[in-house]
Parts: C-alpha cells; sequence; structure tokens
C-alpha cells in the first residue's frame, strides 16, 4: 500500500477492480481547503484512459511491476508480437496495451511492464524517441515559411506527423514518442 505521495508517472495501481496506469499527475495544494492530485489514469486491459482526483494521503494500491527488455517482431492485425531480448520467450499484446502503436516499427526494443504477482504483461512503454522515414509528403512551397508552417507526412509505420515544410520523402526525422511530434531531421 502507497499514498497520494508515492504517485509517479508510469506506476501502475490497482482501482476499480482494474489495473490503470498513471499517465500524468499533478499535485495541487489550494489556498483554501485540503491538498488533492489530478490524474490521468489508462488501464492496462481495455486502453480506456480516465481523469480522477484522489485527496491527499489517500490510500492507493500499486502493483509491483519488473521491466524486461522486448524487440518489437510484427503486427498480425489482431495481436502485436514480442521477443525477449533476454532469454528469447515470445508475447504477443492486443494494442490497448501499447501507447503509441503507430509509431513502431519491426525489430524497435521497447520495455514491457509484467505484472510480478502473475507475470502477465501490463503495459509497453516505447523509448523517448523513435528514427523513421518519411514515405510521403507534398512538396513545401518556396517562400511559405513566414512562421513556422508546417505540412502532414506519412512515416514508414503509417503514422502521421507534422513536420516543417522543408521536410521531403526519404529523409528520416526523429519524432518524440508521448506526444507524437517531429522533433529534428536526422542527417546520414
Amino acid at each position: 500500500m502507497g499514498s497520494t505521495s508515492d504517485i509517479r508517472n508510469g506506476l501502475c495501481i490497482r482501482y476499480n477492480h482494474d489495473i490503470y496506469k498513471i499517465i500524468e499527475f499533478l499535485h495541487v495544494k489550494p489556498g483554501k481547503g485540503p491538498a488533492f492530485v489530478r490524474t490521468k489514469l489508462k488501464s492496462v486491459t481495455t486502453g480506456k484512459v480516465i481523469d480522477n482526483t484522489f485527496s491527499a494521503g489517500h490510500k492507493i494500491e500499486d502493483v509491483r511491476v519488473e521491466t524486461h527488455k522486448f524487440q518489437f517482431l510484427y503486427n498480425d492485425g489482431e495481436f502485436y508480437h514480442f521477443m525477449n531480448t533476454e532469454d528469447y520467450t515470445q508475447i504477443q499484446l492486443q494494442e490497448a496495451a501499447l501507447d503509441r502503436p503507430d509509431l513502431m516499427k519491426e525489430g524497435e526494443v521497447v520495455t514491457v511492464l509484467i505484472n510480478t504477482e502473475d507475470n502477465m504483461p501490463l503495459s509497453v512503454e516505447m523509448p523517448a524517441s523513435v528514427i523513421l522515414e518519411i514515405t510521403h509528403t507534398e512538396p513545401g512551397v518556396k517562400g511559405n515559411t513566414a512562421t513556422n508552417a508546417t505540412k502532414p507526412a506519412t512515416v514508414e509505420t503509417g503514422a502521421e506527423v507534422n513536420v516543417p515544410l522543408f521536410i521531403n520523402e526519404g529523409d528520416k526525422i526523429r519524432i518524440e514518442t508521448e506526444k507524437g511530434t517531429y522533433k529534428e531531421r536526422i542527417k546520414e
């Protein structure tokens, strides 16, 4: 058992007969009234995100998890298949357990949170950023750069990302996985 002071991003807790992962949290101490913690929780079974407010000092039941490195193998439409990089065992997860499946390419190494009580995988954490190649984008119009203008681009995994006008097809870009936003162009 923990309390609201133990809340941090990535913590898995048991709440409302389900296991949730904390995505965001904010400790609030208003000038009048008791302190509280505003959280965004993502169900590891359904992928549904809910907002919840815990009063300060509220007891929370945290779930003990282990982290293991897994390599993404392939997606068969229904399940995403991963292989443990240490003992080569394979697991399959539904899309709801993944944070950003649209940014994951085959061979990507991710961190899988595993519940120590029943050895079931809970969720997949992507690296902070991924490098992907642009497969389709419209050419930028010269002189259209008065402000930070962007255009949509499709990357090799099929995800769509807004990129600056100077990015062309075939360029490799770094994408921040948490927000799914363009970070920089990779020079080769």
